[in-house]
């Protein structure tokens, strides 16, 4: 979707934070306000780069693959074991979307799958965070398993790769037992277009 550019905001200086893992940027600049007056304000933004993320499920079983990992994130925030259950997903690492989440899905899931469905773009924390998710689902079979899965040793991955029945998934939302924002989405996706 092609949009004009806001010519209320002028991004005055961009200055790095960290740049360790991703970066962090302090955005500063003025933003036209509804009464005339230009304020200058100043955010922070970290970039991640932009992901995809997918929900694999089997018509005939009625079921759909998740994965459970440690994020460390959820773990300093309450979540006392710091387990999360999980759709497929990974940054594009300068991949096309739809290449991205092919490639994750066989490295987190084992599953090598040759068709897939985007269904939206997302910006899932619009607030701090500058990445766009790509939602995707795809059909599997069991057929189409050709290694473990599990992620990839040297990017610290240890994956744990989870088939359910959709109806208990759905349930673990209501429990909190999944708490992950792309994968509720991605679930009730799947509901709200009846096909599982």
């Amino acid at each position: 979707m092609n949009q004009e550019q806001n010519s209320n905001v002028k991004i005055i200086a961009r200055e790095v934070l960290s740049s360790n893992w991703y970066t962090l940027r302090k955005i500063t600049y003025e933003y036209l306000k509804k009464d005339g007056h230009w304020q200058t304000q100043s955010r922070e933004a970290y970039d991640r780069g932009n992901g995809a993320a997918i929900l694999l499920y089997n018509v005939s079983f009625k079921t759909v693959i998740l994965t459970r990992q440690f994020r460390m994130p959820t773990f300093i925030n309450g979540n006392r074991n710091g387990m999360m259950i999980e759709a497929c997903a990974g940054l594009l690492d300068k991949d096309n979307p739809e290449d991205c989440i092919k490639r994750e899905t066989e490295e987190e899931t084992g599953y090598k799958i040759s068709a897939v469905k985007k269904i939206m773009e997302v910006y899932m924390s619009p607030g701090s965070v500058t990445e766009m998710l790509h939602f995707f689902i795809a059909e599997y079979s069991h057929a189409m398993k050709v290694t473990e899965g599990g992620g990839i040793a040297h990017e610290q991955e240890e994956i744990e790769v989870l088939e359910l029945p959709m109806e208990e998934a759905l349930q673990m939302i209501d429990t909190g037992k999944i708490k992950d924002a792309k994968t509720i989405m991605l679930l009730q996706y799947v509901r709200l277009k009846n096909i599982l």
